[in-house]
């Protein structure tokens, strides 16, 4: 592909070094993630109090994964699928793990007091550092989906030295327009607040011919999160401001994330453009950009497997993928393409944009399952 950068993968900071015995370890996928591993804990932050579960204690300078779910999930919906994938257990069993709900999103959350000021988008990253400071983390690898793509960025933003890596599903840069504001007042008003927040999460496609996934999704967003306090955190991200970045020489004093990102994005989801206005605007030399085939809207939800793998190889450009988990990893995506799957469908496609500045391309990954 014209333009396309090689990345070279290194192993400068393995987590752990090749010893006897660890390759049948990783056979016994149980082991990896225990229910009874992961700890609650309502952390109080300078905007309110936040509600995380974490499974770990740090670990030298390697960083946290930490997740931020999407609007009208919380981390059990937004990220069971994926990290209960045995690939991903075999990465993250050598991290400690953290996920955030937004305040009032997690199941069995208390209502919102009448009255309550729901924190902006800026606040709700300013939270983040409570967390790190709670758990003594030394920095943090962030998974976020659609508004916690979103505040993770900003956070990356405001502690560019708190942030090594970022994968982001579903980010859309972009404030709302007043027209689109005004629209989706209008849907608030004559659709359920679930029915509102799907075409959010899903493709076109998916809710047109009422998936399982999409049918099981609006029952679990209407039982399982509070809707009052889902009202407030809708409300708070359509009304989020524009990110304030831009790649570097577009603009005086352009400001942009410092970090490598991963953006990730679906076939024809609703925050593909999003996704590709927030390529333009990050420095191509440390970006890679993924269009996922027959994912859907929620790719963590519908190809957790192919997900695993690019973070793997996403890991393994920060020299923080062990040789052992690596093996392990290209046996079971082998095992896992049977004859009557073709090739090309059983990969993620890589795909780039680029802008007016020629030559300035993010990097692209094609991994073959």
């Amino acid at each position: 592909m014209a333009g396309m950068k090689e990345q070279q993968f290194t192993e400068e900071k393995p987590l752990l070094q090749e010893q006897r015995g660890q390759e049948t370890e990783m056979e016994n996928c149980e082991t990896l993630m225990p229910i009874g591993d992961w700890k609650e804990h309502d952390i109080e932050t300078p905007y309110g109090m936040l509600h995380v579960v974490i499974r770990g204690a740090p670990k030298g300078n390697k960083p946290a994964i930490l997740t931020y779910h999407d609007v009208g999930l919380n981390h059990k919906l937004c990220f069971n699928s994926f990290f209960h994938n045995e690939d991903m257990q075999e990465i993250t069993k050598h991290f400690v793990v953290c996920h955030v709900d937004a305040p009032g999103q997690q199941i069995g959350a208390s209502q919102m007091p009448q009255g309550y000021q729901y924190p902006t988008m800026d606040q709700l990253a300013g939270m983040l550092p409570s967390v790190v400071q709670h758990f003594g983390f030394k920095s943090i690898l962030g998974i976020g989906v659609g508004a916690g793509a979103y505040i993770l960025a900003k956070f990356a933003l405001i502690f560019p030295d708190l942030v090594e890596g970022l994968v982001l599903l579903n980010i859309d840069p972009n404030g709302k327009g007043w027209i689109d504001w005004a629209t989706g007042k209008l849907s608030g008003f004559t659709s359920a607040l679930p029915d509102t927040v799907l075409p959010h999460l899903f493709s076109q496609e998916e809710l047109m011919n009422n998936t399982e996934l999409v049918q099981s999704y609006r029952q679990q967003i209407n039982n399982t999160v509070n809707q009052v306090n889902l009202q407030l955190f809708w409300n708070m991200y359509n009304s989020r401001r524009d990110l304030e970045m831009n790649r570097t020489g577009t603009i005086i004093n352009a400001k942009t994330l410092k970090c490598p990102v991963m953006l990730v994005v679906g076939d024809n989801a609703p925050a593909e453009e999003g996704v590709v206005e927030c390529n333009s605007k990050l420095d191509p030399t440390n970006t890679t950009f993924l269009k996922m085939a027959d994912s859907g809207g929620l790719p963590q939800l519908t190809q957790p497997g192919k997900l695993s793998e690019a973070f793997k190889y996403f890991l393994q450009g920060m020299g923080y993928m062990p040789s052992a988990s690596m093996t392990r990893l290209a046996r079971s995506r082998t095992a896992s393409l049977t004859s009557g799957s073709s090739i090309e469908s059983s990969r993620i496609r890589g795909f780039t944009h680029s802008d007016s500045n020629e030559g300035q391309v993010s990097h692209t990954m094609e991994v073959s399952c």
